[in-house]
């Protein structure tokens, strides 16, 4: 009888993209692979290396059964699960088997991806594109292969200030807007604008990409706890936060719409220091299928209290890197000396192409037709998901891109993924975009349909009702 492992000091990556069964069965067979586990070896009870691991016990038995599947490891009943002895291991070279780790599994053609970041490039106005840059091309247009306005040529702020002013109830003249490669430029920008010592609340979760951002700034985030209206204005007032985060008209992940009593509350927050800021971040706001458009907050702010980013990623393409920053009046004079010496991130071409696709009533058919296609896959998920009702609790259906589905009998969303991976569906747990200290264990996930065709939307339906519904737990 070999050496029984009582444990195994898996170094476990929370924050990786590969899934924690996935691994432990890496590690377990590179170890085998290699000869530092012999043949005869006992591993640990799928229990123990669960508690030992703080996975859930089924993420250990995937791993488990995976290994025995391809004859790495054996189990025997009332025994336990030992290494199998191999003749003739044929192993890789490092080189391939990185590519072959990292690569997708063999089915993944298969795989339906929820994902809450796609978008439809099905329908994105292809031949309106390439019209418009080709004749921005042929013009001569010397003057755009120079170097151009730092905030953005003045023309595209104009248009982007007339589209906000239409559509979002912004309120501001071209001059307070920056044109930036991309919101994480603008908060570049804007951390040199604020102090770098400034603290700064974000609700929790948020949008995670903002808060690795600014936290790589030197910025200290606070986590402020959200309730159905947004960011807690008693948990804000009570931290040493001086700006804060938010996303009023469709929070994300969340999918919360903030009412008018909450935003003037957080208005009224900034009236009580100088230093006092909102950062808006207009994330989603349009598209909705429910009642009118949620103007801005910006579009109440009476006295120069809120900074409005805005970006074309979703409503046109994320290869757009075209993202637009709205500063108050106070804050200009501060942008002119310590930001005016940068020169723009987005070529003058590209600024021509949008600024024409904007003023010519390109953009607005393109939401419009965008709209409806998105109701309709947004419908059609909803109504695939009424016999989901009894186990789960859906919310975020009133806009946006994606949905929340609550477990009503607390199965833990590490639990929801595994099973649906299983049954070849990705879907992303609501615990990646919290930030400070985890609290109750999540049992939300979140569900895309964006870049999904509505065939592919109700077989991604299909699988998640035997993998969670009808589906037997490991």
């Amino acid at each position: 009888m070999g050496k029984e492992r009582y444990e195994l000091a898996i170094p476990l990556n929370g924050a990786s993209k590969v899934p924690m069964y996935q691994q432990i069965y890496d590690y377990i067979r590179r170890e085998i692979q290699e000869g530092n586990m012999a043949p005869q070896t006992k591993l640990p009870s799928s229990r123990s290396l669960a508690q030992y691991l703080q996975v859930s016990r089924s993420t250990v038995v995937l791993a488990y059964e995976q290994l025995i599947s391809e004859g790495y490891l054996e189990s025997r009943k009332g025994s336990g699960v030992y290494v199998l002895k191999i003749e003739e291991l044929t192993v890789l070279p490092q080189k391939t088997n990185r590519r072959m780790e990292n690569a997708p599994p063999k089915r993944a053609a298969e795989c339906c991806d929820f994902s809450p970041r796609g978008i439809d490039l099905d329908n994105f106005p292809y031949n309106t594109w390439r019209k418009i840059s080709r004749e921005t091309l042929n013009d001569a247009h010397r003057e755009l292969f120079a170097v151009g306005d730092p905030k953005g040529e003045a023309n595209l702020r104009h248009a982007i200030a007339d589209y906000l002013h239409a559509a979002r109830g912004v309120r501001c003249r071209e001059e307070q807007i920056v044109v930036g490669a991309g919101v994480d430029y603008l908060l570049l920008l804007l951390s040199q604008i604020l102090k770098r010592t400034a603290p700064i609340a974000m609700e929790t979760p948020t949008y995670i990409q903002a808060w690795r951002v600014l936290q790589s700034l030197g910025h200290t985030v606070i986590p402020i706890p959200q309730d159905s209206s947004g960011m807690d204005p008693k948990a804000l007032s009570r931290s040493p936060a001086s700006i804060a985060y938010v996303m009023p008209s469709h929070q994300y992940p969340t999918g919360i719409v903030m009412p008018i009593g909450r935003r003037m509350e957080l208005l009224s927050w900034t009236r009580q220091a100088e230093d006092r800021y909102l950062i808006e971040d207009d994330y989603d706001s349009e598209f909705r299928y429910r009642g009118k458009p949620i103007p801005s907050l910006q579009g109440y702010d009476q006295y120069g209290k809120v900074i409005y980013l805005g970006t074309f990623s979703k409503s046109i393409a994320p290869a757009i890197r075209i993202s637009y920053m709205v500063l108050p009046e106070p804050l200009l004079k501060q942008y002119h000396s310590k930001c005016g010496f940068y020169t723009s991130t987005v070529s003058r071409v590209d600024q021509e192409i949008v600024r024409r696709f904007l003023q010519e009533g390109y953009y607005e058919r393109h939401l419009n037709k965008m709209r409806g296609i998105y109701k309709s896959k947004h419908d059609l998920l909803l109504n695939c998901l009424r016999d989901f009702s009894g186990q789960f609790r859906i919310s975020g259906e009133n806009g946006g891109l994606h949905l929340l589905l609550t477990s009503r009998q607390n199965i833990p969303e590490e639990e929801l993924i595994r099973r649906a991976e299983q049954e070849r569906v990705r879907v992303y747990g609501m615990s990646a975009y919290e930030i400070g200290e985890r609290g109750q264990a999540s049992c939300t996930v979140l569900l895309g349909y964006a870049n999904l065709k509505e065939e592919e939307i109700a077989e991604g339906v299909r699988r998640l009702k035997d993998a969670w519904i009808t589906g037997d737990d490991t």
